[in-house]
Parts: structure tokens; C-alpha cells; sequence
């Protein structure tokens, strides 16, 4: 059942209620994320605050559904997340309530735009942590101009936005080389975490790739 639908400069947004119940977005027709499986995107904020001493500030590129959002708010240490997503509509969703919002936390400001230009807008050593969920990966992209996200020079201007001590973490629905050598070139070393996924009864590995300052 279609719940919202929007048209950006991107293409489609829908948000409906599977058969099944689930919450789920999709992008120019394409499966982003549903409110069943979450555990990648837990994970993407649980590797990055593991990292963190002190997570006085972390930056969030891409709202989804807010699941990584949410786990970054369990964190009794954490001070303020900003996230950067680019679609307002989504944004205008969950303020609206057709998704369960994380906005309401004093915590949690929002950007509405490219998380590129978010980042590059920021002061240099401005973040403890920088996350990011904007496509699903390198290799199979909704909007094909996020490519330049995975790349090392955008990767550079994270590093320069990280405080010392400050760890990148990049979510992927898939296995990418060329990513963790991107990570590895910028950062010197790349973790992955392979997340297995039960994807609308699919087994399904998706990845964390992070770098440390």
C-alpha cells in the first residue's frame, strides 16, 4: 500500500506497507532499506562509536528510515548528530510522522542537502565521527552521481572534517574492493565487517567499511 510519493530532481521516492507489514522505501523503483532488517545500519553507528572515546559530534549522511540515527541516540555520550539528507521530503515524512521520527531528540539537527557539500561546508577536525548511508554502495547505485562518494578525494575531505582520534564508517550493499582501497589510501587502513542480512527471506551479506584518523 503506497503511503507517500514525491518526485525529485533524483527521480521517485515512495514509502508504502508491504503485505507483510514492513515499512519500506524505495528509489526510482529500486529496494533501499525497510524497518525489518536493520541490523546493518545499527551496526554502522555501533563500529563507529565503538571507535570513539568521546563522540561530542558526529555528522550522518543519508536519513533512511532513521534506524542509524536511532542506534547513535542510545549512546548516553553522544552530543550532537547532524544529518545531512538531501531529499526534503523524506525529511518532511518523518516530521510528519509517517515515519517514526528521531528528529524530536534535542540531540539531532538536520542539513537538507548533498552530505558532500554538508561535509565539505564544515570546519576541518569539526567531527568525531562521520557516517555514511547515502546509496547503496559503489557497485549498484540509485543515483549514479553518488558515485563520488566512494571515491578517495571525497574520502580526503571526511578525513580533514575528523577530529583526531575520529573514525569514517561507509555502508555498502555489497563487497567492494575498490572502496576498501579507496578507505586504505586515505586512511592509511581499512576494517570491513561483512553484516549477514535476511533480506524478504534472502540471505545476504552487506558491508561496513571504516577508517580511523
Amino acid at each position: 500500500m503506497e503511503i507517500a510519493r514525491a518526485q525529485s530532481e533524483r527521480g521517485d521516492l515512495l514509502l508504502r506497507r508491504r503485505a507483510d507489514g514492513a515499512l519500506e522505501l524505495r528509489v526510482n523503483g529500486v529496494f533501499v532499506m525497510d524497518d525489518v532488517e536493520t541490523s546493518s545500519e545499527e551496526l554502522l553507528a555501533s563500529v563507529a562509536l565503538a571507535a570513539v572515546g568521546r563522540p561530542e559530534r558526529v555528522l550522518v549522511g543519508g536519513l533512511g528510515l532513521g534506524y542509524t540515527v536511532r542506534a547513535l541516540l542510545r549512546d548516553v555520550r553522544l552530543g550532537a548528530v547532524v544529518v545531512a539528507e538531501i531529499e526534503p521530503e523524506l525529511v518532511g515524512w518523518m516530521r510528519g510522522g509517517l515515519v517514526p521520527s528521531v528528529l524530536d531528540d534535542p540531540r539531532v539537527s538536520v542539513q537538507v542537502g548533498d552530505v558532500r557539500a554538508v561535509i565539505a561546508a564544515a570546519a576541518k577536525a569539526s567531527y568525531d565521527a562521520i557516517l555514511l548511508d547515502v546509496d547503496n554502495g559503489p557497485d549498484f547505485l540509485v543515483y549514479n552521481e553518488n558515485s563520488a562518494i566512494y571515491e578517495s578525494s571525497f574520502l580526503t575531505v571526511c578525513r580533514e572534517r575528523l577530529r583526531a582520534g575520529g573514525v569514517l564508517t561507509v555502508w555498502s550493499s555489497s563487497e567492494s574492493p575498490a572502496l576498501g582501497e579507496a578507505v586504505e589510501v586515505v586512511f592509511g587502513a581499512c576494517q570491513v565487517t561483512p553484516v549477514p542480512v535476511l533480506l524478504q527471506g534472502r540471505e545476504e551479506l552487506y558491508y561496513v567499511y571504516q577508517g580511523a584518523t
